[in-house]
């Protein structure tokens, strides 16, 4: 993941060339360090389609997506997050305002690298229209909102409410970048979003499993979090074990989903095993 992650950066910073101030700074500060696991969705999938080359600027967008959710989840307001990656989160090392419009900016930049994608003009309408849905109310956006709702319900969520709140608030961008390289050679991207979908409840379980039992100093961020908002989680409610036999059918149901690619979608397949065996 490591190429995929340093290449999408490297696309983000060069975006930023000679845009000074705070905001932009922070900007890149909120992307570096993280393991580039959506960039490296979107290069496989591309890869699978002959098309690595032209999904840098996808790949790069979906990190800058991604940092943009990170940054706001971070804020007073939401999760209220000191670290991040074993780093004071951005309103932390700056201010709330300029978390605010760090975010705001990624979010932005994600949308311009799209329209930079080397594919025909209704592939990269389709890319732009299909991220737009996956981050916002229908997608991330709204899986936080029903997060932030389960906080003080009355009754805490049911396990298919968790899977349908984590398949918007977590699930959403990691199906986007399964997909992207399908979509982007105007081919069939029902294997890649089926292999997103299970991918994408699998690393939330991991991370359910994580705030439970890793360790701050490895994570770079607080655990216990959860236990003590009384959340819901896939472990609160199945248990431990239960929860990471759990994790494992779902990427035996990912790798499933790539029959179709036989075996050149290995790295797709490792990249979903390394998603419930991370400590990080």
């Amino acid at each position: 993941m490591g190429r995929a992650r340093d290449l999408a950066f490297d696309q983000i910073r060069a975006a930023l060339a000679g845009q000074g101030g705070d905001v932009a700074e922070a900007m890149v500060y909120a992307v570096e360090g993280g393991k580039g696991l959506r960039a490296f969705l979107v290069l496989e999938g591309a890869r699978l389609h002959g098309l690595s080359p032209e999904a840098a600027a996808p790949a790069a967008a979906i990190e800058a997506l991604h940092g943009y959710s990170l940054v706001h989840d971070d804020l007073p307001c939401m999760d209220d997050d000191d670290l991040r990656r074993g780093k004071p989160t951005v309103h932390r090392r700056w201010s709330e305002a300029t978390a605010v419009l760090a975010g705001d900016a990624l979010q932005g930049l994600a949308f311009e690298l799209l329209t930079r994608a080397t594919c025909p003009p209704e592939a990269r309408l389709h890319l732009i229209a299909t991220l737009a849905a996956a981050s916002g109310v229908r997608g991330m956006v709204g899986g936080q909102l029903l997060d932030i709702a389960a906080e003080t319900a009355a009754d805490p969520l049911t396990l298919p409410q968790i899977e349908a709140l984590q398949a918007l608030k977590t699930g959403a961008l990691i199906t986007w970048s399964a997909a992207a390289g399908a979509r982007m050679a105007g081919a069939d991207p029902a294997p890649l979003c089926r292999y997103g979908d299970c991918l994408g409840l699998a690393f939330q379980i991991a991370d359910d499993i994580l705030d439970v039992e890793g360790d701050a100093a490895t994570l770079g961020k607080a655990t216990g979090k959860d236990a003590g908002r009384g959340k819901a989680t896939f472990v609160s409610l199945l248990g431990l074990e239960p929860a990471r036999a759990r994790a494992r059918a779902l990427v035996d149901e990912a790798c499933t989903a790539l029959a179709p690619y036989g075996d050149a979608a290995r790295n797709l397949r490792d990249a979903a095993r390394f998603v419930i065996s991370r400590k990080t």
